[in-house]
């Protein structure tokens, strides 16, 4: 059983950051990456053992639409994985994962969620290649490519890693409901594409309301199944708040249920927290 970190966004907004920005939390890499590398120590201390980079939405087209050029593009695309690897040595273990944000991310319109995209899977595979290969060679322990919302972005990132064969990764998908990815592709057909891969440690969900995590895990059988949703509070975008909330210890008790379902990676998404990583740990301590 292995314990992922929560939300880096989330808490490096409780920390003071500033996130208002097609970057999001990319932008602390220009401002302030000391916030990063304190926001990863933190979720080590609550018992988090693996780090997710803060490179969701660090790409080459992201950093030149800002108008940097492509070497400082690649120089801060390195740049997460060396903090969490800070974060890692100081607090003395852990797993660094290098975060591979979808196409969505870039486009910043919410098509993570849909896969609404513009690219098919050539156009993908050209797109997620350059900064690939910079974090296959970035020292990062594996690759965690993140919330993928569309049988072709899944395709092209299988074909990337078959270009990398020393490289490890999981694959997590975002979800509709406890049955289908964002573009409606049941998630059993999806998962399919990686089974028996051993560049591939798990597969599973990410970004997902909790209530869809159990059915969904029945769906990856005979998978090593990565899980880590958000927190289940909901976004209103007219009135621009979260609804609901969320008990940390409550989540930390249904990620017990998830191991029993057949979890192996457990951790946070949106809007979770170290507390909701160390509800984690103290349930599946006890149970």
């Amino acid at each position: 059983m292995v314990i992922l970190d929560g939300g880096l966004a989330t808490h490096l907004e409780a920390l003071g950051a500033d996130l208002r920005d097609d970057l999001w939390s990319a932008r602390l890499l220009l401002e302030d990456p000391s916030m990063i590398r304190r926001a990863h120590l933190d979720y080590f201390a609550a018992g988090a053992e693996v780090a997710i980079t803060a490179g969701y939405q660090a790409s080459i087209p992201a950093f030149t639409r800002r108008g940097l050029g492509p070497r400082r593009a690649e120089e801060l695309i390195l740049l997460p994985v060396r903090l969490a690897a800070e974060a890692r040595d100081a607090h003395g273990a852990g797993t660094v994962a290098a975060s591979v944000g979808p196409y969505g991310a870039f486009l910043a319109n919410g098509a993570e969620y849909t896969g609404a995209y513009d690219l098919d899977e050539d156009g993908l595979f050209a797109w997620h290649r350059d900064r690939w290969h910079i974090l296959a060679g970035s020292g990062a322990d594996l690759l965690a490519c993140e919330t993928v919302p569309s049988r072709a972005e899944a395709a092209a990132l299988r074909r990337l890693l078959a270009e990398t064969p020393g490289t490890r990764a999981w694959v997590s998908f975002s979800c509709r409901d406890d049955e289908r990815i964002g573009d409606g592709t049941p998630i059993a057909e999806v998962a399919a594409l990686f089974a028996g891969n051993p560049q591939v440690v798990a597969v599973g969900v990410n970004c997902t309301a909790p209530r869809h995590i159990p059915g969904l895990i029945d769906r990856l059988r005979g998978l090593p199944v990565v899980v880590y949703p958000n927190s289940g509070e909901t976004w209103d975008s007219r009135e621009r708040r979260w609804h609901g909330l969320t008990d940390p210890a409550a989540f930390g008790a249904a990620a017990a249920g998830w191991r029993e379902r057949g979890a192996r990676l457990i951790g946070g998404c949106c809007r979770t927290t170290p507390e909701h990583i160390r509800g984690i740990r103290e349930s599946l301590d006890a149970s």
